[in-house]
C-alpha cells in the first residue's frame, strides 16, 4: 500500500520569533550599556536566581562584610561614630571626625586604633581579597590654614591618606587602595542655613572619612 505523505510541519514562526529574542536581547544590552550598575543589588539578583535555578546556596560577599561589619561596630559600641551601607559599587563605611581626628589635624586619636584594627581585620580577610578601598576625607566649609596644611584640600587629603596608611600596615596591599581629597564638594548635610548661616551640628557631621569598599570581579 502507498504510505499516507505526512502533513508538513509550519515553522515559520520560529524566524519571527528568533528576530524578537534577538531585539530583546540588543536592548536590553543596550539598556545595562548606559545604565550605572548596582553592585549590591546584582549580587542580590544573581544568588537569588542561582539559588532558585541550582537549588543551592550562594556566597553574597557584600552581604556578609556588612554583616561581619555591623557586628564589629556593635562590639565595639561605635554605633554613633561609624555608619554602614551600600551604594552603586558596593559598601560604605562612614567614620566621624569626632572619633578619628582633633580639630585640623590628621594624626589618628588613640582611641580610633582599636576600632579602625577590628574594622581592618575584618577588610583584609581573605575571602574579601577581589575587594578595592577608595578612601575619601572629606571637611566642612570652615575655612581652614596651618603650618602643616595650608587649606581644607591638604587637610582632607592628609586624613584619607592616614587611614590608607593604616589599612596598609594591617595587612591590605597598597595597589587595592585610592585616596581623594573632598574638601567641602560633597557635604552630608547642608553646611549653612538659607540665611546663609553656618550649622554648627552640619559641619561637624561633614567631618568624616568615608571608606568605599569596591568588588574588582564585577
Amino acid at each position: 500500500m502507498k504510505k499516507k505523505s505526512e502533513d508538513k510541519i509550519d515553522e515559520d514562526w520560529m524566524s519571527t520569533y528568533g528576530d524578537m529574542v534577538t531585539l530583546l536581547l540588543c536592548f536590553f544590552v543596550m539598556m545595562v550599556s548606559v545604565s550605572k550598575t548596582d553592585v549590591a543589588k546584582f549580587e542580590m539578583i544573581q544568588a537569588g536566581l542561582n539559588e532558585s535555578i541550582g537549588k543551592q546556596s550562594v556566597t553574597r560577599p557584600i552581604e556578609m562584610m556588612l554583616m561581619e561589619l555591623a557586628e564589629d561596630v556593635q562590639s565595639l559600641s561605635a554605633e554613633d561614630s561609624i555608619a554602614l551601607g551600600s551604594d552603586t559599587q558596593g559598601v560604605v563605611i562612614e567614620l566621624g571626625d569626632n572619633l578619628i581626628f582633633d580639630h585640623g589635624s590628621a594624626e589618628l586619636k588613640p582611641e580610633a586604633i582599636p576600632v579602625l584594627k577590628r574594622i581592618a581585620a575584618t577588610l583584609q580577610s581573605e575571602r574579601y581579597s577581589s575587594f578595592n578601598f577608595s578612601i575619601e576625607g572629606h571637611t566642612s566649609d570652615e575655612p581652614f590654614s596651618s603650618a602643616l596644611y595650608p587649606s581644607n584640600w591638604e587637610l582632607s587629603s592628609a586624613r584619607a591618606a592616614a587611614v590608607a596608611r593604616f589599612l596598609e600596615k594591617r595587612g591590605i596591599q597598597r595597589m587595592r587602595l585610592k585616596i581623594t581629597g573632598m574638601y567641602d564638594i560633597a557635604p552630608k548635610y547642608p553646611n549653612l542655613d538659607p540665611y546663609g548661616q553656618p550649622i554648627p551640628q552640619n559641619r561637624e557631621k561633614n567631618r568624616r572619612v568615608v571608606i568605599h569598599v569596591e568588588p574588582s570581579f564585577l
